[in-house]
């Protein structure tokens, strides 16, 4: 496979795959996938409509179990720790995970004690404040705006300052204000200890924020690049040309 980093390293990495397969009756969304990402990385994460994307995500936040192979996030197996991995990760994606009947500092009250968050009303206000929401803090999600509601999802996911940081198409949803806010938090990425896996149909957007790109392709990675061997326009044409879509199309 053009661009594959092969061997195990038996440290420095925040996740480990291998051979992921996960089926659904009998229909397969991922097909032996095989990657890592480093600690401290940005991995952005191309592919088509029903390449298999968000159960991939899904799979790695513990929100789907594996038909077969091996998954490790932050030296856990998951499916021995899927406890302890949550506490390690935050999730961004198109589900909020919020309870629309709670205020926004319901929520993250919540999410902090679940996760034993120190000093949790402090952080709750800290964060609030980074999404652009203190003024809301008190309101009902079911009140606020769906552009508002994605960023107080920022706000959950990042509320135990996870080290590893999983992300499904983020820029869906999001108003301007919240996806620079979101461009910013993961270009610094915590002073390059958070490591973020990302989806994204946004090849320019992915290409700018990640070091390293995949191109999943029926449920398979069928390229992946460090971004220092790439440019812009190559990206696109490998993206052709493993996807097979039109450069009309999807990209």
């Amino acid at each position: 496979m053009e661009g594959k980093t092969s061997g195990l390293a038996p440290t420095g990495w925040a996740i480990e795959v291998q051979g992921l397969t996960k089926s659904f009756e009998g229909r397969l969304a991922l097909n032996g996938v095989d990657l890592k990402v480093r600690r401290g990385e940005v991995l952005s994460v191309f592919g088509p409509n029903g390449a298999g994307k968000t159960t991939l995500i899904k799979v790695l936040a513990t929100l789907l179990k594996p038909t077969a192979g091996k998954v490790q996030v932050a030296g856990l197996d998951l499916r021995e720790s899927s406890m302890e991995i949550r506490r390690k990760i935050g999730v961004i994606s198109h589900q909020t995970f919020l309870y629309d009947e709670l205020t926004a500092f319901e929520n993250l009250k919540f999410y902090g004690k679940m996760y034993d968050v120190p000093n949790l009303k402090e952080r709750i206000y800290e964060v609030m404040a980074k999404v652009g929401l203190a003024s809301r803090i008190h309101h009902q999600v079911r009140t606020l705006s769906r552009g508002m509601q994605q960023r107080l999802a920022i706000a959950r996911a990042v509320l135990h300052s996870p080290s590893i940081m999983l992300l499904d198409e983020p820029e869906t949803g999001l108003d301007e204000y919240a996806h620079a806010m979101l461009v910013e938090m993961l270009s610094a990425s915590n002073g390059g200890e958070r490591t973020v896996v990302m989806t994204t149909h946004s090849l320019e957007r992915g290409f700018e924020i990640g070091d390293r790109v995949a191109i999943l392709v029926e449920g398979k990675i069928a390229y992946e690049e460090s971004k220092l061997c790439l440019d812009a326009v190559t990206l696109r044409e490998r993206y052709y040309r493993y996807t097979g879509a039109s450069r009309r199309g999807d990209s």
